[in-house]
């Protein structure tokens, strides 16, 4: 998808005034589209950002440490000068609170203000690791997608629910994979049946038996990860990131009621294209060590097979595709979407 001149500008309008609440603002992904929108749109009116932390307070300073705090921020800071600080005061509020919990963990004012405001909720928070603990995993990318449904359904004038997920979910299959949403019990491994019920029930009573015989924290991690892996595989999955993933998208088109909802699914997100940082990223995951590797001469080649076709995208369309999909989709939107950039 690429966004002209026109619709960028429809974009940047369709923001003014709105208040849009991101989960998993601290990442990546989360804290370039904050950017994008506060320098895009000076005049959305109020940025929820869902974050773990044990009082608002705590959530602020986060906030300013990992996010605001950061060079992605710096042609912003530069814009503003000395009212930088002061504009984000005004637009970003840091809520303590996180995905696994009811309402987010939020006290009874502050759910009632928020679920009263809310236009837009974009679900970005996820364990990203391949092999995550089960029940860690399990927790944000299962529990969390059913409780920011829940949390959804509260918010009187929400006009979408974005949610992040992974083209990955589709597993390791070869050809044209045809884009879909993933139904209740649905699995990749034909002649399998996935209750998402018995999967948490079996974590529990892992958990259960690893207390009675007093295993160790390492022991627990090692059991713990096995067991996600063991599960995916048996459905037919990679690997925990990917399955969890695939529960989550479930229990979000199972629950979502009238909620009017899209799901993306991007493939592997390296830098930033263009604006306002060419080249930027943070951290180093997936392939990124490669491009870094060969950037210094310190990988001066590897082993691939020159027939592979390799997924990789840069952050900025996907960021695109974010604001455009909001857009696109309104006023209305009345069916469940599953959408792979």
């Amino acid at each position: 998808m690429v966004i002209g001149e026109m619709d960028a500008a429809q974009v940047a309008a369709y923001f003014r005034g709105k208040n849009v609440l991101i989960t998993g603002a601290t990442g990546f992904l989360g804290k370039v589209l904050l950017e994008k929108i506060l320098r895009i749109q000076p005049d959305v009116r109020k940025l929820f950002l869902l974050v773990r932390a044990t009082d608002d307070e705590s959530a602020r300073r986060r906030v300013q440490t990992e996010v605001t705090g950061r060079e992605i921020f710096q042609v912003l800071r530069e814009k503003h000068g000395k009212g930088f600080e002061d504009f984000i005061e005004e637009k970003v509020c840091p809520l303590a609170g996180d995905v696994m919990y009811e309402d987010f963990g939020l006290d009874t004012a502050k759910l009632k203000e928020v679920s009263k405001d809310v236009d837009i909720i974009v679900n970005g928070a996820a364990t990203t690791n391949f092999y995550e603990r089960y029940d860690v995993s399990f927790d944000t990318n299962v529990l969390g997608a059913k409780q920011i449904c829940a949390f959804a359904n509260k918010c009187t004038k929400l006009k979408m629910l974005l949610h992040v997920s992974t083209a990955y979910v589709s597993g390791e299959q070869e050809g044209l994979i045809l884009e879909k949403p993933f139904m209740m019990g649905g699995t990749l491994r034909e002649g399998t049946h996935l209750d998402i019920e018995s999967e948490l029930n079996l974590i529990k009573h892992t958990q259960i038996e690893l207390k009675a015989n007093c295993a160790t924290d390492k022991a627990e991690r090692k059991t713990m990860k096995e067991l996600g892996l063991k599960r995916a595989r048996h459905f037919g999955w990679p690997n925990t990131y990917v399955f969890t993933k695939a529960m989550g998208e479930m229990l979000l088109g199972h629950l979502r009621g009238d909620l009017p909802v899209v799901i993306i699914r991007p493939s592997i997100i390296t830098s930033l294209l263009k604006e306002p940082l060419p080249g930027w990223m943070e951290g180093v995951r997936t392939i990124d060590s490669v491009f870094l590797g060969y950037a210094k001469q310190a990988l001066k080649f590897f082993l691939v097979d020159p027939n592979t076709i390799m997924d990789v995208v840069s952050l900025h369309p996907h960021i695109e595709n974010f604001k455009s999909t909001t857009h696109k989709t309104q006023p209305s939107l009345d069916r469940f979407r599953g959408t792979w950039w």
